[in-house]
């Protein structure tokens, strides 16, 4: 794949996940051998909502990354740019309040939410910077960050095996359980260029997030980082 495939346009990558929407969940499933349900529990520690407390869940696709906070009691808004995952969350999930949403120009005032989370959605925006500006301006003071994203494993060897799966193992298995395995070809790419762990915690403090840090998950797999916005 070329670097220009991978530069898509905000409508072609929306259209991509259109196309995935009715099956997405069960393909993330299938392609993580079922280590998305542990992250997403990973990611509901992390941002510890509480009860009455507003969180943005960002790239929340169908909202099944939304329900444990809703589980909590907090106010939870997924937001998505695919009005397609929107359109099978509110068939399944109609209480809640699903809202059509670019990360990069988010529509909601300043100061509102006491955490935002973007699950696995962070390096398909098209301009990361951007959208983690516009997170620290809806987040209160004294809010916080998380954010759950495939990184870069840390032990060498299985780094090397991790880049095999996704590059040769991964589209044949999406083709079996997707309806559009061609999208997740351009994700395995996608995953392959993003930053590494101290990378992304960079480009967060230069959105002026502070008290940044991150854990990794399955070896580094996934990474969770976490940052707060000065009171």
């Amino acid at each position: 794949m070329t670097r220009a495939s991978l530069d898509k346009q905000p409508h072609d990558v929306a259209s991509m996940f259109d196309d995935v929407a009715e099956r997405y969940d069960l393909t993330n499933d299938v392609l993580s051998l079922g280590q998305d349900r542990r992250w997403r529990k990973e990611v509901a520690k992390a941002v510890g909502a509480r009860p009455a407390q507003k969180v943005l869940d960002l790239a929340a696709g169908t909202g099944t990354s939304s329900m444990p906070f809703a589980r909590t009691g907090a106010y939870v808004v997924p937001c998505d740019f695919s009005l397609g995952m929107l359109r099978v969350g509110k068939r399944d999930r109609a209480w809640l309040p699903y809202t059509a949403g670019d990360a990069t120009r988010l529509p909601f005032k300043d100061d509102v939410f006491d955490a935002v989370t973007i699950s696995f959605g962070l390096r398909n925006v098209q301009d990361t910077d951007a959208a983690l500006r516009e997170m620290h301006r809806v987040t209160r003071p004294g809010g916080r960050i998380v954010i759950c994203e495939f990184s870069h494993p840390t032990w060498a060897p299985f780094r090397t095996v991790y880049t095999e799966y996704l590059m040769r193992a991964l589209p044949p298995v999406a083709r079996s359980v997707s309806s559009n395995p061609d999208a997740y070809v351009y994700l395995a790419e996608s995953i392959r260029a993003w930053p590494d762990q101290p990378g992304l915690a960079d480009r967060l403090k230069g959105a002026g997030w502070s008290r940044v840090a991150w854990r990794n998950l399955t070896g580094g797999v996934v990474a969770l980082h976490r940052g707060f916005k000065e009171s």
